[in-house]
């Protein structure tokens, strides 16, 4: 009898591994955080200014071989610009970003160590290739100045 028992609660036990699902469900957590990604590409522009035309202000210098790429997967953002540093008296550093797809830039802005808006309106894209433009001017009064540099910060921040 015993014996019995045993091989019948032995085959329930195999039938209920025989007959097991063929299927699982598992759920599965997933989300997004913001992301806001800036990159430069191009070397760092040297600019000098060493001529002028007879009667007007010393000519100009610009560099415009660098672009920038950007990410974001967040609405109403902005790109913002300043230097460590004001420029010395009579001389201005102005920088100019083409605007991604959809925003706006501001055009060519003179950087100080404000912060200023330099492309508005930016949601949701990645974009690369975007051209950045520099221009440093000096007046006549500016005088003759040594070599110097200055760290020009672009931050993605929250804004129309």
């Amino acid at each position: 009898m015993r014996q019995l028992l045993f091989i019948v609660a032995a085959t329930v036990m195999s039938t209920a591994v025989v007959y097991g699902s063929d299927t699982a469900t598992q759920i599965v957590t997933m989300s997004t955080s913001a992301i806001n990604e800036l990159a430069i590409s191009g070397s760092a522009p040297t600019l000098s200014i060493s001529t002028a035309v007879a009667g007007a202000a010393p000519t100009s210098s610009a560099s415009s071989s660098i672009t920038y790429a950007i990410t974001t997967n967040e609405t109403s953002k902005k790109i913002t610009g300043a230097i460590n540093t004001n420029m010395p008296s009579g001389t201005t550093l102005s920088i100019n970003l083409a605007a991604p797809s959809g925003a706006s830039s501001l055009g060519n802005t003179s950087l100080s160590t404000t912060v200023a808006d330099l492309v508005t309106g930016i949601s949701t894209l990645n974009e690369s290739g975007l051209s950045i433009d520099y221009t440093f001017a000096a007046t006549a009064a500016a005088g003759v100045i040594a070599s110097f540099t200055k760290t020009v910060t672009l931050t993605i921040v929250d804004g129309a």
